[in-house]
């Protein structure tokens, strides 16, 4: 419930705080005094656009807060949890600034929040009720919802089965339709993976094969070069006139004469020794690889060949040969994946088909129960219009089926009546006539209000364009709904403020040459005079005073006996 609102520049409105309780409470007060503005405040407390046309005249901003406490388990608590909004003592804080430049922020137990959020939750916590309002009840959308709301509890599991095989359903259909719109591009996608595939297997790739291909070429394209400066260091170790090895072993044998004489010409003896073996080594490797060397154009060609092959894998595949076989691994990898996991579309179609059975079965379950429901809700509703002194209207929920399965089931349904003998029913959102309507949103709002969970129900002015009897029915209704959960009235009939547990007086005052709305809780004579004021309109008499008395006494005679 809404325990306390504090309205700050906002329009007419200076400063203003109001403490509410439980039960019904009514506000009252000549017209134009502020009554509406203090719900246009719930309002926008509660999400709806705001402007800075609400800021009060010469003020930077106006500011809104609201405190309200819920019971233990409310839906809000899980969505402000999801949310991260810690709630202590189960009380949640609204609070919204409107700034003069058009700046808008919103806040929920501290925490800085858009509009959007601020009227998801909102809309838990506050129903505000208009004669003219697009409200939940007149919105065609909404009845079905209404009317599972209404059910019996059966309705709870069926209906989280039935969404169950509904999602499947649909993620079903939703590939058909994307294998029906991709088909072409899909078979273009397999094929160019066969062929990449098969292209880059063909080719055999090897790692490292790349380096030794292209160090074979260098080889093969020196040929002459290469045979030539084997050839040169050849004779330039074994000429036998200026070759090294000569000179070496002239040297090792002249040494050999004098090595035992000291250990110095030992060493060295032993140094040119080595060098001289080596270098002869070396000069018999040089005339094997100057005899093994041969031209091969063939494999000259073959290399060629197959450098070619590995640049234009490269070319398109990547930048080397393990970058290549890494592109192959993905791509065989996703080919094979898509082959086995993708059904043709007429195994996803039999699918859907099972899947859709499934939903029919129990949709027509859900059909049965919401039948009725529909039956039971008319029933009641006519009872509630009867006392409304409607007891010539007709109320019905008719069904429309739907051909394809819905979130909601196989059907849709709206709520039609007929408030006058001989005239056809039409849909609620239709009915013309004010009295009419709000008696008609009365008599529904009986019906959901509690099972909707909204913890605070706002009328405002939903008894316009009737009097007397049924402006007493209306007051009756209203003090039903209260006792189940806090109701917030504005309202002109006596018969209304007699019925209030609580009532407050809101008026218009001048102040430092400003207009400015007050409110004043009335209780004992001040009540008698101002449920007077609004039987005799400007001047109160001690008749009329006498009747408020009686009004006031009549309800609580009617109070006690509703307990």
């Amino acid at each position: 419930m809404l325990q306390e609102l504090s309205i700050r520049d906002f329009a007419i409105i200076s400063n203003l705080n109001i403490r509410f309780e439980e039960g019904m409470t009514v506000l009252t007060g000549e017209t134009g005094a502020g009554k509406s503005i203090v719900i246009d405040a719930v309002e926008l407390l509660v999400g709806k656009r705001g402007s800075a046309d609400f800021v009060r005249q010469g003020a930077k901003k106006c500011q809104l807060e609201g405190l309200f406490t819920l019971p233990k388990g409310h839906v809000v608590y899980e969505k402000l949890n999801q949310l991260g909004i810690d709630c202590e003592d189960e009380m949640i804080i609204l609070t919204r600034n409107i700034f003069a430049t058009g700046k808008n922020t919103c806040r929920i137990n501290g925490h800085l929040v858009n509009t959007s959020t601020l009227k998801m939750i909102g809309c838990h916590l506050v129903d505000i009720q208009g004669q003219h309002d697009s409200q939940l009840l007149l919105q065609q959308e909404q009845h079905l919802t209404l009317l599972d709301l209404f059910a019996d509890n059966d309705l709870v599991n069926l209906k989280k089965q039935y969404l169950h095989h509904y999602e499947q359903w649909k993620q079903v259909n939703k590939k058909i339709e994307q294998r029906r719109q991709n088909e072409k591009a899909f078979v273009q996608r397999m094929d160019m993976l066969q062929y990449q595939i098969t292209e880059i297997q063909e080719a055999q790739l090897q790692q490292g094969e790349e380096e030794q291909l292209l160090e074979e070429r260098n080889r093969l394209n020196n040929f002459h070069k290469i045979g030539q400066k084997l050839n040169m260091s050849y004779q330039a170790l074994t000429d036998e006139q200026n070759g090294t090895l000569i000179s070496l072993n002239v040297a090792m044998q002249s040494l050999n004469d004098i090595a035992d004489l000291s250990s110095e010409y030992q060493q060295l003896y032993e140094e040119i020794s080595n060098a001289y073996y080596t270098l002869e080594d070396c000069s018999s490797n040089l005339a094997m690889c100057s005899d093994s060397l041969e031209m091969d154009e063939q494999r000259r060609q073959e290399v060629e060949e197959r450098l070619v092959v590995i640049h234009n894998l490269e070319r398109k595949y990547g930048e080397t040969i393990d970058d290549v076989l890494n592109y192959y691994q993905d791509i065989d990898n996703e080919f094979h994946q898509v082959m086995t996991q993708e059904k043709s579309i007429d195994d996803l179609i039999e699918q859907q088909k099972k899947y859709e059975i499934q939903l029919r079965h129990i949709g027509q379950q859900i059909t049965s129960i919401r039948h009725r429901a529909a039956q039971r809700l008319e029933r009641e509703i006519h009872m509630h219009l009867k006392e409304l002194y409607m007891d010539k209207t007709k109320f019905e929920v008719r069904f429309c089926e739907c051909l394809q399965p819905t979130s909601c089931g196989f059907e849709s349904a709206e709520f039609f009546i007929s408030t006058n003998v001989g005239e056809e029913m039409k849909p609620l959102a239709k009915v013309i006539s004010g009295g009419e309507l709000s008696r008609v949103i009365l008599a529904l709002k009986i019906m959901f209000a509690k099972i909707q969970g909204i913890t605070s129900i706002i009328f405002d002015e939903v008894d316009t364009g009737v009097s007397g009897r049924v402006a007493q029915a209306i007051a009756e209704k209203i003090y039903q709904i209260g006792r189940f959960s806090q109701v917030l009235c504005i309202s002109h009939l006596p018969q209304v403020a007699a019925m209030a547990d609580h009532q407050y007086f809101i008026q218009k005052i001048i102040k430092d040459q400003r207009t400015q709305t007050t409110i004043t809780k009335l209780a004992g004579q001040a009540r008698i005079d101002e449920i007077a004021r609004m039987l005799a309109g400007s001047e109160i008499t001690k008749v009329t005073k006498i009747h408020a008395k009686e009004l006031l006494h009549s309800a609580e005679q009617i109070k006690k006996e509703t307990c």
